[in-house]
């Protein structure tokens, strides 16, 4: 679809690169030419995946352990980030969800989500985009969402607050920062199947079966379409894209608002089984 060169040159920080959709990601983003920094907070993850990507693609990459919700921790490790270069792009990938009854979550349970969704964002954010523009330097972010963000869903609400908030975040620094230089954008991904969040979001084949026959196509996003929409965001010509929101989700959203509302069929001991630790944040 590419060609290979598209993104020579260019310098792409992924936060959560080390694995789902992050890795795959950046993997693309490598492929096309990038120098890719990824971070995350499993460092043997990170360098796991750092090994498999530069021997894959012989581009290069650099990792850095951190904990996304630590507004220090992060501002320092995008300064170190800078110190061998500008950052060209931001792709804020990192995120948590889970799915629960929302009258059984304690407040611990609901940071745990807001803080790696919003905060964590919003920080990387901040740090990128103060020192691009003290530098006069053009830089991207581009922000991972989720289709109910501008609807709301029930079950996995601490995650439907913090990609609204990612949303908010970027349409008004669209405004605010696009004349310095610097554009923020995001999309909104449907249900591409990985194998960590996959299983804790659909937890039995049946739920799983019924999220991919809700779609129009009739199927979920292959790893691919989203790589390449994100790469396509990342190049030169789509410089003139500012505060938009470009979803892929085969239509689903339009046809079914929320892909968790599955949650109302299930049994309390269903719920107890997904979540045997209720309520303890």
């Amino acid at each position: 679809m590419f060609q290979h060169d598209l993104l020579k040159g260019k310098r792409i920080l992924v936060t959560g690169g080390g694995s789902g959709l992050g890795k795959c990601m950046t993997r693309r983003f490598m492929e096309l030419g990038a120098e890719a920094i990824i971070c995350g907070r499993r460092t043997d993850v990170l360098e796991a995946t750092a090994a498999e990507l530069g021997e894959a693609t012989g581009a290069s990459i650099s990792v850095h352990s951190l904990n996304i919700r630590d507004a220090d921790a992060v501002d320092e490790m995008i300064g170190r980030v800078f110190a061998d270069g500008p950052l060209d792009a931001l792709l804020n990938n990192a995120a948590g969800n889970f799915i629960a009854k929302t009258e059984t979550l304690s407040p611990r349970a609901v940071d745990a989500v807001l803080n790696i969704v919003a905060h964590g964002s919003v920080y990387a954010t901040l740090a990128c985009g103060k020192r691009w523009i003290e530098a006069g330097h053009r830089g991207h972010v581009l922000s991972i969402l989720a289709t109910y963000a501008w609807t709301g869903a029930p079950y996995v609400m601490p995650s439907a607050m913090g990609k609204a908030a990612v949303l908010a975040m970027t349409r008004s620094l669209a405004v605010e920062w696009g004349r310095k230089g610097v554009r923020l954008n995001t999309i909104a991904p449907g249900p591409f199947p990985t194998e960590g969040a996959w299983s804790r979001l659909f937890p039995t084949p049946e739920i799983a079966d019924k999220v991919e026959k809700d779609s129009p196509l009739g199927r979920t996003g292959r790893h691919e379409e989203l790589e390449n929409l994100a790469a396509y965001m990342m190049a030169d010509g789509s410089e003139y894209m500012n505060g938009e929101v470009v979803t892929i989700d085969g239509g689903r959203w339009m046809n079914r608002a929320s892909s968790m509302d599955f949650g109302f069929d299930l049994t309390d001991a269903q719920w107890d089984h997904f979540n045997p630790k209720k309520g303890k944040g």
